[in-house]
């Protein structure tokens, strides 16, 4: 189980809010703004710090897109 768990991170990193925010297009203040009202997941939190699979990143951006497709 715990190899499973190390090959799984290797390609899917775990991201800071920083480079999570970088990512999503918008400052700080709003991804943790997207975070309290659930458009982004949840952190891992590891002891204090707290970080993002990037693939939940990513996902919230196709979520996203695919919104806006079903919106027009």
């Amino acid at each position: 189980m715990v190899a499973e768990n190390n090959s799984r991170f290797a390609t899917d990193p775990l991201l800071n809010e920083k480079e999570s925010a970088e990512i999503s297009g918008v400052s700080m203040p709003t991804f943790w703004r997207w975070v309290r009202g659930g458009v982004v997941p949840k952190p891992i939190k590891l002891g204090r710090l707290s970080r993002w699979p990037r693939s939940e990143i990513y996902g919230v951006i196709e979520n996203a897109a695919a919104a806006r497709h079903v919106a027009a």
